[in-house]
C-alpha cells in the first residue's frame, strides 16, 4: 500500500455549491464552466447566449460610421482619400462577394487620374468595415497610427489611408496594381463570433496585383482590447512588412519570428535599426 498522498482530481467533482470551476472564466471569454441546472444549462446561460448571437448578427449589419474614422485620422494627422467598390447595401455585400473585390467603376476612374500625383510610395494602407463595422471603428485608427510612427521611423512612405465601405481582402490587389505600390495592408472586420462582435483582421500584400491569391498575403487576427491590442497589432505588422521588404518573402514564405518587442522597438514608434 503506497504511503503516497492523494492526488486532488484533474477534474472536480460535482459539487452543489458554486460552480468550482468558474475562476476559470477570469481568463478567457470562452463558454466555460457554465454549470447547469439539473440536466439542463441554467436560464441566465442560455440568454447570454441568445444576445451573444444577436449582437454577432447584428454587428454584421451595422452601418460603418466612415465620417468617424476619416475625423479621428485626420485629428491622428493622416490624410485619407475615400473610394467605393460596387457594393450599395449590406445584403448584397453577403450574396455577391466578388462585387466587394473591385472598385465600382467611376471610383476606380477618379483613382486612376488621382494615383500618378502621389507617385510611388511604399504602402498603401485601405480600411474598410468587412463583416464587423465596429471593429473597424474602434480599432482601426489605433492601428493605423501607431503603424504609421513604427514604419516612417524606418523611412517609409505612405499614401493617403484609403477608406472603403463593404470591401473585401483581394480588392487591396486592384488598389495596389493601380497604384504601383510596393506593399498593401487591408484592415477590415473579420466575421462576428459569440462573445466578440469587434475582432479586427489585417492582411499584407508585397508586390500587389490581380494575379495574387490568400496563399500570397499575412494575415494578424483578432486585433480587439481582449485578443491582440492594436499598438502590439501594431508592432507586430511592422516587423512582418519590415522582414518581407528585407528578405523578399511574403505570404505562406514569411515567417513570424517576431523578437520581443522591447528589442525591436526602443519606444513607441522608434524602431531599432539593428534588430531587422
Amino acid at each position: 500500500m503506497s504511503d503516497a498522498p492523494d492526488q486532488p482530481p484533474l477534474v472536480p467533482a460535482s459539487t452543489s455549491g458554486s460552480d468550482p470551476w468558474i475562476g476559470l472564466r477570469r481568463f478567457t471569454s470562452a463558454r466555460i464552466a457554465l454549470g447547469r441546472t439539473g440536466g439542463s444549462q441554467r436560464m441566465e446561460t442560455v440568454l447570454d447566449f441568445r444576445l451573444s448571437h444577436a449582437r454577432a448578427r447584428d454587428a454584421v449589419m451595422a452601418p460603418f460610421d466612415l465620417d468617424g474614422v476619416a475625423y479621428r485620422l485626420c485629428a491622428a494627422g493622416l490624410s485619407t482619400h475615400r473610394l467605393a467598390t460596387g457594393v450599395t447595401d449590406k445584403k448584397t455585400y453577403l450574396l455577391r462577394p466578388d462585387l466587394g473585390r473591385r472598385l465600382a467603376p467611376a471610383s476606380a476612374s477618379d483613382f486612376r487620374a488621382r494615383a500618378e500625383s502621389w507617385g510611388p510610395r511604399d504602402l498603401a494602407i485601405i480600411v474598410s468595415d468587412g463583416l464587423a463595422a465596429q471593429a473597424a471603428e474602434r480599432h482601426a485608427v489605433e492601428t493605423v497610427t501607431h503603424l504609421a510612427a513604427h514604419l516612417g521611423a524606418a523611412g517609409w512612405s505612405l499614401y493617403p489611408i484609403f477608406l472603403v465601405p463593404c470591401g473585401r481582402v483581394k480588392l487591396q490587389d486592384e488598389i495596389g496594381e493601380l497604384l504601383g505600390a510596393r506593399f498593401t495592408l487591408m484592415l477590415l472586420g473579420e466575421r462576428p463570433g459569440l462573445g466578440m462582435p469587434d475582432s479586427l483582421g489585417a492582411y499584407f500584400t508585397a508586390g500587389p496585383a490581380a494575379s495574387r491569391t490568400d496563399a500570397d498575403r499575412n494575415c494578424v487576427s483578432n486585433i480587439r482590447a481582449e485578443g491582440l491590442p492594436p499598438a502590439a497589432a501594431a508592432t507586430k505588422l511592422a516587423w512582418l512588412l519590415l522582414e518581407s521588404a528585407r528578405t523578399g518573402r511574403a505570404g505562406v514564405a514569411l515567417k513570424d519570428e517576431q523578437p520581443a518587442a522591447s528589442a525591436l522597438f526602443d519606444s513607441p514608434g522608434t524602431l531599432d535599426s539593428g534588430s531587422v
